[in-house]
């Protein structure tokens, strides 16, 4: 916990950090480049540094974290400490490049709030940053013990054994490990990182949910192209240039959205590609004969835009209590007209003791949020994936 004297020049200087840490962490991150070219070019998303994603996801979890220590001082954010350690294990980050980190960003904030950073202040900001940095080092050296790896080396090759387009954008990557040897254990929900080298020699990586459950030797990622400004780096090189018989640098599995097995009625909610967890749990609950309730709820542009579709129902059909909602901007003639557009629940019944899973846009999994916390779902029972830097906390 944060030490009485440091909690309250947090507090008395929490404003003023706060209104500049866009600018600071701005700075940051030109200071850790130049210092450390290789970090941009061979881990960290470059498509989102362009876009300035990262920059405001950092901003928000710093914000969000020092905020959090001072007004639980006997407490810790550990849920959102687990999600960005998790994202960390998948990237294979160590404990070095927190010092490393540390390092430019008190040199960034010097900078940026000059004679503001006084010893006390200075101190009392870095016990924050040591406070976040080791717990999720600790956090992130269970999670290497628990795959069985050394810190940081999470990467297999895995062949690709088959590809299915799925839609005019989206194809799934049907792998198995190379070297023959089992595949590592995964719980359904989570995520994969793939390296791919790059036309100019950068080795970049991004994370894709998988969209098969766990067992046996083979598992599935499917990828949607990002197109756009710019257009995704990896999914383009995935989509043109990777198919069977290839082989891809895979990470060991991650990610904190891992579906509950009690038993407990389920609600899954998902929208466009953010479908691929779903369907990872509810071929799960298949194999596992689950029996209770389970609402399926997935938003998408149009029927033909929908990846997996024909699964994403099937399955659903399969399990003795569980209905599948669709949402459509622009469906197919016949399709309901009460789902024609943006996802409403208030017509769906919502059983008691349910748990929601979320994956999709921040805006979707804002606004399903609020209708089931209206619905009486409570906070803690409602988890969610965000694919690319979490933003949740950086909304205004």
């Amino acid at each position: 916990m944060l030490s009485e004297k440091s909690t309250a020049t947090v507090r008395a200087t929490l404003p003023a950090v706060g209104a500049a840490i866009g600018t600071i962490t701005e700075r940051f991150y030109e200071r850790l480049f130049a210092a450390h070219p290789e970090l941009l070019r061979d881990l960290f998303n470059r498509g989102n540094q362009a876009a300035g994603l990262q920059k405001r996801a950092l901003a928000g979890s710093i914000a969000a974290f020092a905020t959090y220590l001072v007004d639980h001082p006997e407490d810790r954010p550990d849920v959102m400490l687990s999600r960005i350690a998790h994202k960390h294990a998948s990237l294979g980050v160590t404990a070095d490049q927190y010092t490393i980190v540390h390092e430019h960003l008190f040199a960034a904030i010097a900078e940026v709030l000059a004679e503001a950073v006084t010893p006390e202040v200075a101190e009392a900001w870095d016990e924050v940053y040591w406070l976040m940095a080791n717990a999720l080092i600790a956090i992130e050296a269970r999670l290497y013990e628990e795959q069985g790896v050394l810190a940081g080396d999470v990467w297999r090759e895995w062949t690709v054994v088959g590809r299915t387009e799925e839609t005019a954008d989206c194809a799934t990557f049907r792998l198995r490990p190379a070297d023959g040897a089992p595949a590592p254990a995964c719980k359904p929900g989570q995520y994969v990182s793939v390296q791919v080298e790059l036309a100019d020699g950068a080795r970049q990586i991004r994370q894709y949910s998988l969209s098969s459950a766990p067992g046996g030797e083979l598992r599935s990622i499917t990828v949607k192209r990002v197109q756009g400004d710019p257009d995704g780096e990896v999914s383009g090189h995935l989509h043109a240039h990777v198919g069977e018989g290839d082989v891809l640098r895979v990470s060991a599995p991650y990610g904190d959205l891992v579906l509950d097995l009690s038993g407990a009625p389920l609600l899954l909610a998902s929208a466009g590609i953010g479908c691929t967890p779903m369907l990872s749990m509810l071929e799960q609950l298949v194999a596992d004969g689950h029996r209770a309730p389970v609402t399926v709820v997935h938003a998408d542009r149009s029927p033909a835009e929908h990846p997996l579709r024909d699964d994403h129902a099937a399955l659903t059909a399969k399990l003795p209590d569980a209905a599948a909602h669709f949402w459509y901007e622009n469906p197919e003639p016949g399709h309901p007209a009460e789902r024609t557009g943006l996802v409403d629940l208030t017509a769906l019944p919502v059983p008691p003791g349910t748990r929601a899973y979320l994956c999709g846009p921040l805006p979707f999994m804002r606004a399903v949020r609020t209708q089931l916390l209206a619905k009486g779902v409570p906070a803690a029972d409602i988890h969610y994936e965000v694919f690319g830097p979490d933003l949740w906390l950086a909304q205004d």
